[in-house]
């Protein structure tokens, strides 16, 4: 039977300004995805002021709950909260149809049909950088040796050991060619870039946000103790505390694989996958308008707690 963990996760976000303002529609991506592996038993959404709440899908068929503040206020908060049941994703062991064990991955006519949007490369290469790049790993026999998935783990632990970690509180992504030519990044960065990678590879891939579990930042030691270690992932994690992002590559007989670059992650319990999308602009966590004076903002608070319930 496969290991099921649970987890309490709190997500708070607060905005600071000088003085009130106003505050346009917010969009707020807190929910995880169920699925086999993910099961949500519980979730709140608490916004301070009080705010008109609508929950929608959208279409990529994440949750995202629809935020108008009722009045102006100095601060503007959300407090998400949930409670989920997570097994461990264990894409990496499934067989691959033999169309699936080559590049370019030989996709059914259906699959193009669905897939065609994670198909297309979203970022110009004009000299080729990134493709010749992302063919190391098509073709090196170290590497992938024209094998899809092993191209993608030797990708994956690339990133890992040969870029730099960078959180940035700035918005946005960076282009996939200024994180490749800096090998810096944050996780968003490393993300798109293995993205955009493994599209011009002709493998679908899309980008993951949620969050990560680090038991080295749950400060309940029970619940810290029977945490999972991913065979991966050789160091701490990066990226925990915060929220995250990963991408998902679709490989025919596995489906959507994981990838976490960040930390050579590739699947197992510790990765609580909230949206998925086409480009991480189309998924941030939050995302929202206000109005009053120039330079009345002041800054953003983001705390992220993730806990493991004891065995």
């Amino acid at each position: 039977m496969t290991p099921v963990v649970r987890y309490d996760i709190r997500h708070v976000t607060t905005y600071r300004y000088r003085e009130a303002v106003h505050f346009g529609e917010h969009r707020v991506m807190f929910r995880p995805r169920d699925s086999h592996d993910l099961r949500v038993l519980a979730t709140d959404l608490q916004v301070s002021p009080e705010a008109d709440i609508r929950l929608i899908q959208d279409p990529h068929s994440n949750s995202v709950a629809l935020v108008q503040p009722r009045g102006p206020s100095a601060r503007l908060s959300f407090t998400c909260t949930f409670t989920i049941e997570h097994a461990r994703t264990s894409n990496l062991e499934l067989p691959l149809l033999p169309r699936a064990q080559v590049f370019p991955v030989a996709y059914s006519l259906d699959e193009r049909l669905d897939l065609e949007p994670y198909l297309r490369p979203a970022h110009e290469d004009p000299e080729g950088r990134l493709t010749e790049w992302v063919r190391g790993f098509m073709q090196a026999p170290e590497r992938g040796n024209g094998n899809p998935r092993q191209g993608l783990l030797a990708m994956n632990r690339h990133i890992r050991e040969r870029f730099q970690y960078a959180a940035r509180d700035a918005e946005g992504t960076q282009a996939p060619l200024e994180t490749l030519e800096r090998q810096t990044g944050s996780c968003r960065d490393f993300a798109l870039l293995m993205i955009e990678a493994a599209r011009r590879a002709g493998v679908a891939s899309r980008f993951v946000s949620g969050y990560l579990y680090d038991p080295l930042l749950d400060t309940d030691a029970a619940g810290a103790a029977g945490a999972e270690a991913d065979s991966a992932a050789t160091a701490p994690t990066t990226g925990a505390g915060s929220t995250h992002a990963w991408m998902q590559a679709y490989l025919p007989g596995a489906g959507w694989v994981p990838f976490d670059p960040t930390n050579n992650l590739t699947g197992g319990n510790t990765l609580i996958r909230v949206g998925v999308a086409r480009h991480p602009d189309q998924a941030p966590p939050i995302a929202g308008s206000w109005f009053g004076a120039a330079g009345a903002y002041e800054g953003l608070d983001v705390q992220v707690h993730v806990h493991r319930h004891p065995d």
